[in-house]
């Protein structure tokens, strides 16, 4: 059997194409055409504030006209330094009409890791929240390339103030800094000149999380925002009616595909909270009856461990799909007995621009009984995803290697970096880092990533099998597993747990629960309870800070 057959087909909701093609050469094409079919439809809804698709334009407008007024070039790169917030979409498509490249930027960013992104991407102009420019980027600037910065507040957009993300929270003087609500009133009704993108050109850099080295910047071009926009839509059955709740960042690829780009191909509105909050969440999902959202796995346990949540604060949301980091099958069963929602699985990464797996809206993802892992899905259109192993030979069904993916939506390289594309995209065929493999039926299941394989005594351990038992505990909530130094077996497991709210049970408990059910060598000997796990602002555990905590 060829990859290049893709028996995953077999696999499509019925009706479903193996192929799709992007109806746009760009992103900025994509929402002319939204803000043409349908200019009062809403694509934000933030607290009880509302900006239509027409309204989304004039601003977008006339913020290219006051970033070309401050000197911004075409080709010029425009650092996103934001939280969840309408300002966001207004500076994409404000630096898309300029002529611009975005670089999406993770608002936990601290002085060191803002100053290395913008000065990799050479950015001249950054757009931040107030309270980032005055603890963070007004240190770093000075040694940057950047020209003109652009300051907003959280609290426009919105009356509501509500004190559980906007407690402590007030407007702020930003010396050296643009308002950006001043600019957009001095420009409002203004349009730039005419832009006009190819698909090959870059729309956005998305820095990758730097696990491996330095962060890189991927280069996410027109077409790929496009492609996957569209397989958003069309792989889940996504239109104008439905509402897009935004609980992944907008600066990670899944908020920026899986919510800003699929809200304005739509278009959909789009519901932000600036950043996440359980207790927000459930009652933004009630106030806008919000359909479909994307997010990490964390973020549906933070929810179904919310006091007072119910099935009746998720009953219009049908449609969830979860990406970022393996799921275990006993959390999606503990979501879908609470709240009544079957979580689906989706896979991606910033090189593939969001999903290239998924599970069709009408399956379930089968879990694997010798390894417990839960399918991620199959490659969605025009994707080929090939198991190979060290040498690049392809494995057949079963067999664990790791995966080599083809299509559309992966990027052509990284920017500025030659010999890292030339190493990760040989051909343009990304090899992920990512271990797995595919079942005789072309479900694709994860092992882990290779460089989180913990060798204990000569025996090779997946972290995830472990955490996968760990799950199955009624009193944990979270686990992270990593290797950490021995003096026997030169690695051995340990596990970090976080519990669920008023449970308790004690570390050796765990263990034992774990030999139990596993064998001898990859049970964790040892087991530390935190209150919280470290995480990243995208949701993913941070099994980096657990190894030089456990080391």
């Amino acid at each position: 059997m060829s990859y290049h057959d893709r028996p995953w087909l077999a696999r499509y909701d019925r009706g479903q194409p193996a192929d799709i093609r992007p109806e746009f050469d760009s992103a900025l094409e994509m929402f002319a055409a939204s803000v043409a079919a349908a200019p009062h439809t809403p694509v934000v809804h933030y607290f009880d504030g509302t900006l239509t698709a027409g309204e989304l334009d004039g601003l977008s407008d006339a913020f290219a006209v006051a970033l070309l007024d401050g000197g911004m070039r075409p080709g010029d790169r425009v650092g996103l330094y934001l939280q969840n917030v309408p300002q966001f979409l207004i500076a994409l498509l404000g630096t898309w009409k300029a002529g611009g490249i975005a670089v999406s930027i993770n608002p936990m960013n601290k002085e060191r890791e803002l100053s290395l992104l913008l000065r990799d991407s050479g950015a001249s102009v950054l757009v931040c929240l107030e309270g980032l420019y005055e603890s963070v980027a007004s240190k770093v600037l000075a040694d940057t390339e950047v020209r003109l910065t652009v300051t907003t507040s959280e609290l426009e957009y919105q009356s509501r103030d509500d004190p559980r993300v906007f407690g402590g929270v007030q407007r702020l003087a930003c010396e050296g800094a643009q308002d950006m609500a001043e600019l957009l009133a001095r420009f409002r009704g203004r349009r730039p000149p005419p832009v006009r993108f190819g698909p090959d050109d870059v729309a956005v850099l998305t820095y990758t999380s730097g696990t491996t080295g330095p962060p890189k910047g991927a280069m996410n071009t027109h077409r790929n925002v496009v492609f996957n926009a569209q397989t958003y839509r069309d792989w889940i059955g996504l239109g104008p009616e439905d509402v897009i709740l935004g609980v992944a960042p907008l600066f990670h690829i899944t908020g920026l595909i899986g919510h800003a780009a699929l809200a304005l191909l739509l278009p959909a509105p789009l519901v932000l909270t600036y950043r996440f909050e359980p207790e927000v969440v459930l009652a933004a999902v009630r106030e806008h009856r919000a359909t479909f959202t994307v997010g990490a796995i964390t973020v549906f346990i933070a929810l179904l461990n919310t006091p007072g949540g119910t099935a009746a604060d998720l009953a219009t949301l049908t449609r969830i799909y979860s990406g970022g980091a393996p799921i275990p099958p006993s959390t999606t069963r503990a979501f879908e007995d609470h709240f009544g929602q079957y979580i689906h699985n989706i896979y991606g990464l910033t090189e593939t621009t969001s999903p290239s797996h998924g599970v069709p809206l009408g399956a379930r993802a089968p879990v694997d009984e010798t390894s417990g892992a839960l399918s991620v899905g199959v490659p969605v259109y025009n994707t080929v995803v090939r198991i190979v192993d060290d040498d690049g030979r392809e494995l057949p069904p079963g067999e664990i290697g790791e995966l080599v993916t083809e299509g559309p939506q992966v990027v052509p390289g990284y920017w500025g970096k030659p010999e890292e594309t030339a190493a990760a995209l040989p051909g343009g065929a990304l090899h992920t880092g990512d271990v797995g493999y595919m079942d005789a039926d072309g479900w694709f299941y994860l092992v882990d990533r290779k460089k989180d394989q913990i060798n204990a005594g000569g025996y090779k351990i997946w972290p995830r099998e472990v955490e996968d038992v760990l799950y199955e505990h009624d009193a944990v909530r979270e686990a992270a597993v990593v290797g950490v130094p021995d003096p026997y077996r030169g690695e051995t497991v340990k596990a970090f747990v976080s519990l669920r709210p008023g449970r308790q049970v004690q570390a050796d408990e765990l263990v034992e629960f774990c030999k139990r059910r596993m064998a001898a060598y990859k049970y964790p000997r040892q087991v530390e309870i935190l209150d919280e796990l470290p995480k990243t602002v995208t949701g993913k555990l941070l099994r980096r800070a657990l190894r030089t905590r456990g080391a």
